[in-house]
Formats: C-alpha cells, structure tokens, sequence
C-alpha cells in the first residue's frame, strides 16, 4: 500500500512540474509576442508618420530642428542679422535660414534680413519650374539684385528718391556708400538644398560625418575674383590682408555703392541633392570661419547632436574663455517651437558652442552661427506600403 501511495506522489510532483514548465513557456510566449507587438507598433507609427508627412500639404509639412546663437563678441557694435522663416512660402512649404555679416553699419545687413526672404518668395511664386537648377539660380540672383536695389533707393542713390534710411552712418554722405552686407542663404525643400553665397560668410553641410562646403567665400585675392576686379578696372591692395582699392576684404556683397563695379552683388548659387546620409547644414559669418575649421565645426556639431553633452562642453568651453572682458551678447531665436520641428535644443547647444568656441580663439568679428538638423525634416522618400502589411501579418501570428 505505502508503494502505490509514493507511486501516486511521485506522479502527481511529475505533474505538477509538467505544469509549471510548461505555464513558464506559456508566460514566455506572450512576453516576447508583446515586445514584438511593441516593437512592431513602434515601427508602424514611424512609418505612418512618414506616409502622413508625405501626404501632407507641402504647407503643413515637418520643419527640420534649428538653432542660433549671435554674438557682438569683441566689437563695440553688433552688424550681423540671422533669418529664420519655416514655411516662408507657405503654398510650398519651403524653409529659409540665412546669415548677414554687416560693415560700416548694421542698417544693410537688416534690411537683407527684413526683406530678402519676402523677395525670395515673390520670385519662387512666379517661377515656371522651381525644380529646375537653373531656375532656382536665376531665381536667387534676381532676388539679390532685387534687394540691392531696394537698397539704393532707400540711401538716397537713386535720382529723386528720398533717403529712408536712419542711423549712425549718416545716410547720403559718403560714409553710407560703404556700407554693404554679405549674404548666405539657404532655402531647404524636402528634395534639394539651395544655397546662394555673396561674400565671406559660408555655408557647411555636413554628409555622412564628412564636411562639404556649399559655398565658397568671396576673397578679392581668390584667382577668378582678383582676374574679374582686375578686368573692370580696380585693384586689390594689400592692407590687412587683400582689399578691394585697399577698402574691403571681400569681393562680393550687397551694397558698398562707392565700390561698384569692382564689388559685386551676383551671388554663387549651388543646388544639392538631399540624401539620407545628410546630418545638418551650418551657417556662419566669417567670425567663426577665421578661426575654426570646416572639420571643427562639423566635428563640435556632431557631438551635440548626437551625445546631447551640450551643457558640459559649453561649461568647458565658458571656462576656457581667454578674455574676460569680451562682450558676448548673445541672440537667441525659439518663436517657432512645437512637436513637428522648429527651433531645437540641441542644434542650439551646438551654435552657442561654437560662438563660445570662436571667442576662445580669439575671434576679433561679430559672430552668428545657424545650426539645422537635417535628420528632422528630412529628404522625402516613397513609403513602401508592402512592408506596413507585412508587419499586421506578423503580429497576428
């Protein structure tokens, strides 16, 4: 009898670990079949907001992250001007950033900042094919020659226009004549990149963890730029480096009216594919150029996008500031700021460092710097719909 009652225990403790094995299993199974479902959720609302973006009207399209930094640093007046407009063409959603670097006075530079975007939109909506290169280069050099005449007729150059202009340099005299601006913008479209240059400000992409200059700046001793001022009859003297009749450092920009023909407004426009690999785009005036490298910059950037150690590089950086008595009076732009892009905390970071990077090397300019991350409204693609269906059919096996 005691050998049937063990027999029965042994059995039943058998069972029961039977049954404890396979109730693990069991809890197993729908453990990973809901972090796949989780996985698998988390892959179709990316995939829906892409397909959503893209449906979208262009108006209502994702902006990319940005941020700015402007600094007066070391001189005793602030001349540059930043312009940030998401969706300045609302009808096709196109994005536009761009840096003016003033001199003489600050009154062209804000002008350009005030205007040029509008000038910009009037021609994109007049245009037959925005999508072609060479529109989009004709498009951008009658915006420029648009805002310089504008320009001339606000300081008085113009036969029988009174002068509009108010501030320091005493309009109509001599000394408005040589004020000027250069220019760099950038018109981001979900499929290109459209940079136009006019002076010694740049514009940096940065593609695949590998600095590409959009821009090439506009030195007077540049060989196509010394030939062209050679051949309308001016001289580049060296004074302080290569000038213009001895004036100007840059060969290019909008104004500077006592130095025509031999400076002028044509920008250089390039066009650039969007590709998946592109990380941001930077724009600078020559403030943080002078001083930092191409490979530098991209380098600073990349840190703060990717790491977000923004706050303990840009300590570090304060620290090694080596002019306490620089003046850093820093602009920020954060108007536009929601879900869907617009000004971005980490692409600040990076701009603030990078201004705080040129003081520390003794950058002796204004010094304004535009970060925008790429990555957050990013190229436009063909959502593959076969992928969404095979991902309902795996989660309901």
């Amino acid at each position: 009898m005691a050998e049937i009652v063990v027999a029965e225990s042994v059995e039943s403790d058998a069972g029961v670990a039977e049954g404890e094995l396979k109730s693990r299993a069991a809890r197993k199974r729908r453990m990973d079949l809901r972090k796949l479902r989780t996985a698998f959720n988390g892959i179709q609302k990316k995939m829906r907001r892409a397909e959503s973006n893209e449906s979208q009207p262009p108006g209502e399209r994702m902006c990319p992250g940005y941020g700015m930094t402007s600094m007066c640093g070391r001189r005793k007046e602030m001349e540059d001007a930043v312009s940030i407009l998401p969706r300045f063409c609302p009808k096709l959603g196109y994005h536009f950033f761009a840096v003016f670097d003033g001199h003489g006075c600050s009154h062209v530079a804000v002008s350009c900042k005030n205007r040029m975007h509008e000038l910009v939109a009037v021609e994109l909506e007049s245009a037959s094919a925005a999508g072609d290169d060479g529109e989009w280069k004709g498009l951008m050099e009658r915006s420029f020659f648009n805002m310089e005449s504008e320009l001339l007729n606000q300081s008085g150059g113009a036969d029988g226009v009174e002068c509009k202009i108010n501030c320091k340099c005493q309009p109509q005299s001599i000394n408005c004549d040589y004020v000027g601006s250069t220019a760099v913008v950038a018109v981001l479209t979900p499929e290109k990149l459209i940079v136009a240059n006019c002076g010694d400000s740049r514009a940096l992409l940065c593609r695949g963890g590998v600095p590409t200059p959009l821009s090439i700046d506009h030195k007077p001793d540049r060989p196509d730029e010394l030939q062209r001022i050679h051949e309308a009859g001016g001289r580049v003297i060296y004074w302080d480096g290569a000038r213009v009749l001895g004036v100007l450092a840059m060969s290019r920009a909008i104004g500077d009216n006592l130095l025509k023909p031999y400076v002028i407004s044509e920008p250089e426009v390039t066009v650039t594919e969007r590709m998946e690999d592109d990380e941001f785009l930077i724009l600078a005036s020559d403030g943080l150029w002078d001083v930092v490298s191409n490979k530098m910059a991209c380098e600073v950037v990349r840190v703060c996008l990717r790491d977000n150690r923004s706050k303990k590089t840009i300590a570090v950086a304060a620290e090694t500031e080596s002019n306490a008595n620089a003046t850093n009076n820093v602009v920020e732009i954060d108007e536009w700021n929601n879900k869907q892009g617009g000004s971005n905390k980490a692409c600040r970071d990076a701009a603030f460092l990078l201004t705080k990077l040129a003081m520390a090397r003794l950058s002796s300019d204004n010094v304004s710097v535009v970060v925008v991350d790429l990555r957050t409204g990013s190229c436009s693609s063909n959502s593959n719909s076969s992928s969404s269906s095979s991902s309902s059919s795996l989660l309901e096996l």
